[in-house]
């Protein structure tokens, strides 16, 4: 099998996370500057084998497209044109960075390591990665 990366695209940094190669276990990745992630997927997608990339999809609460879209739109064209082999998925995000905040807490994080706004970026696209990885089994 092939691995899945999942993105928490902001406009000054990007989370990255990926699961195994048997897709059982999501892991963060690193995190990246915006203008960098593409390069950095293209390196990373030489040496792994990736079936999909998943995208943190930002709402509001009354499920329209937040304000984030306006900044994501472009990315996902400049993604599709540069993976046009590899099917992109858009995965709710809203409360991603509060749930990654509080698992940094009760992991134990002390609170200068949970001001660490690459770090929440990462175990957000991990939980986003996650929650694609849940739903996906529940359709199985």
């Amino acid at each position: 099998m092939a691995r899945i990366v999942a993105i928490d695209y902001g406009r000054k940094r990007v989370g990255l996370a990926v699961t195994d190669p048997q897709q059982i276990i999501a892991n963060g990745l690193d995190t990246v500057a915006a203008k960098d992630v593409l390069d950095y997927l293209e390196k990373y997608m030489q040496t792994e084998k990736v079936e999909c990339i998943v995208v943190g999809y930002p709402k509001q609460m009354n499920n329209e497209d937040s304000e984030s879209m306006k900044y994501l739109r472009p990315f996902l064209g400049q993604l599709k044109k540069k993976f046009p082999d590899i099917p992109i998925e858009m995965v709710d995000e809203r409360f991603t960075s509060k749930i990654a905040f509080q698992t940094m807490i009760d992991g134990g994080l002390k609170k200068k390591q949970r001001q660490n706004k690459a770090m929440i970026d990462k175990v957000s696209a991990t939980i986003i990665l996650q929650s694609y990885m849940e739903t996906r089994r529940n359709l199985l």
